[in-house]
């Protein structure tokens, strides 16, 4: 685990840290990183939220962002996705560099997925329909409909209520559906925030499972926000504390789960 002196802590933020360097990130890394964020510089219109962000995770494994309000959290993940303003820095994909491609060519050619943390099912059209919406990228609706098809075999309970609205489902089934949404394309690597927000327990164990199964039995690369930081934590390979638009602190899940400070703020620890 890393860390360092800062000299100006964030309001209520994490541990006070200048941040690891670029080659402590990169030997939390199992093999050659499928993501590297280098140097990021971004935020919204005028507004600069991330300051420097390097980040980097292998394939098949997971990294998970904790931090208080405000750190950037989700601004790493949009940036990631082109949906926030990236001012300098790269961002780079196996080793292709995705920064200045649209949405659409990260999705198709760069293999990065973004599952919401807003709920962004669509209620009035069918779960059938939502699930072919992930597949608006491929050339025939045919191959829509076989992903589809693959996805209600892998969640039964979405096959239940393949016609019906999804407006009708429970928000458990509503994440699953996201997810199921998400991997239409068969991404390489998944960026998701908040998986557990809003869910009950039950819920929140069976997403991370699947999670779990996506990056063991896949490989597929999964970079996290998640307000549940000691659920986060616990599936993580690798973990980063961001503060004020930087990383503080990065090491395994379990040693960050262990430092005292981040228990102290994140944990609910004494």
């Amino acid at each position: 685990m890393t860390a360092s002196n800062h000299t100006e802590p964030a309001p209520g933020a994490g541990p006070a840290s200048a941040g690891p360097g670029v080659a402590e990130l990169e030997a939390l890394v199992r093999g050659t990183p499928m993501v590297s964020v280098e140097a990021l510089v971004a935020g919204y219109g005028a507004m600069q939220i991330l300051h420097g962000i390097d980040l980097r995770v292998g394939a098949g494994q997971s990294l998970c962002l904790v931090g208080p309000n405000g750190a950037g959290k989700s601004t790493v993940l949009h940036s990631m996705y082109g949906l926030a303003r990236v001012r300098s820095g790269r961002i780079l994909v196996g080793g292709k560099d995705l920064t200045r491609l649209p949405t659409n060519e990260r999705l198709r050619s760069g293999g990065v997925a973004y599952m919401l943390q807003e709920d962004s099912v669509f209620p009035n059209m069918s779960v059938e329909e939502n699930l072919l919406m992930g597949g608006f990228l491929l050339p025939h609706l045919a191959e829509a409909r076989a992903a589809a098809d693959r996805m209600f075999s892998r969640f039964p309970q979405l096959a239940k209520r393949r016609s019906a609205p999804a407006s009708v489902l429970s928000g458990g089934e509503r994440r699953l559906l996201e997810i199921g949404r998400a991997l239409i394309m068969d991404p390489k690597v998944l960026l998701i925030d908040e998986p557990s927000i809003g869910l009950e327990p039950r819920w929140i164990q069976m997403v991370f499972e699947i999670l779990e199964e996506l990056r063991q039995a896949e490989g597929k690369t999964i970079v996290l926000v998640e307000q549940n930081a000691r659920k986060g934590l616990e599936f993580a390979d690798i973990a980063y504390v961001l503060t004020s638009g930087r990383v503080a602190m990065a090491g395994t899940g379990a040693e960050l789960a262990r430092d005292p400070d981040v228990g102290r703020l994140f944990l609910g620890a004494n």
